[in-house]
């Protein structure tokens, strides 16, 4: 695991890409927003309508108080935007009925509607700087091709795939693992035709020792 990391840091640190929700300086409405959004959505896709939607909904109210269909008129750049827009309306609800606040705890957070695993998680790491894995289908690549593959199907429940990824944010510096790990898998360890012979990972990886 220590090699992975370095490696992977290594390879962020020249090649991560410079989103604008990576910033400190975004609120924390904008955070879980984004995190919402890239749920199953490229995220240049997410970089290039973000800040037109933002301008619409700077704010939980502003989407609480939107009727539906044009809460799904507007996410319709983003895709899935009926099952998006729903989801978004009723987690925006609740979080004008809680003034905005999000708990600090992992449990809490996976308590409040609409809010899954990956969600609750990103909050833990981007928000609250706690060692939580981004752990989504493209983390979960990247660590199944270097490791070996999960067992269950569903990566919320496979306790190895869940284990190596809070083993590999278990550093300060966990939230830029995060981002590294996800970058590698947008660019280098894609789903179809990997990029193997750019990777820095490859004399040890599992899946391209396989090839």
């Amino acid at each position: 695991m220590d090699v992975f990391r370095n490696k992977i840091l290594t390879w962020y640190n020249q090649n991560g890409r410079n989103f604008y929700w990576r910033r400190k300086s975004i609120s924390k409405y904008q955070k879980v927003l984004v995190e919402v959004l890239l749920q199953r959505t490229k995220a240049e896709t997410v970089a290039k309508l973000l800040p037109g939607f933002i301008s619409s909904y700077p704010s939980w109210r502003s989407i609480a108080n939107t009727e539906l269909s044009a809460l799904e008129d507007a996410l319709k750049p983003f895709g899935l935007y009926r099952q998006r827009a729903k989801r978004l309306h009723s987690l925006s609800v609740e979080m004008v009925s809680r003034n905005g606040r999000l708990p600090r705890d992992y449990n809490s957070l996976i308590a409040i509607p609409m809010i899954g695993q990956y969600i609750a998680y990103s909050i833990m790491s981007v928000i609250h700087d706690q060692p939580y894995p981004m752990l989504d289908v493209n983390m979960a690549r990247v660590l199944e091709r270097y490791f070996g593959k999960r067992k269950k199907a569903d990566i919320r429940y496979d306790p190895y795939l869940q284990e190596l990824a809070f083993e590999l944010v278990n550093i300060e510096n966990s939230r830029q693992v995060n981002w590294a790990a996800l970058d590698f898998a947008a660019l280098i360890c894609k789903a179809r035709n990997p990029k193997c012979d750019e990777c820095n990972l490859k004399n040890s990886c599992l899946y391209y020792l396989k090839e």
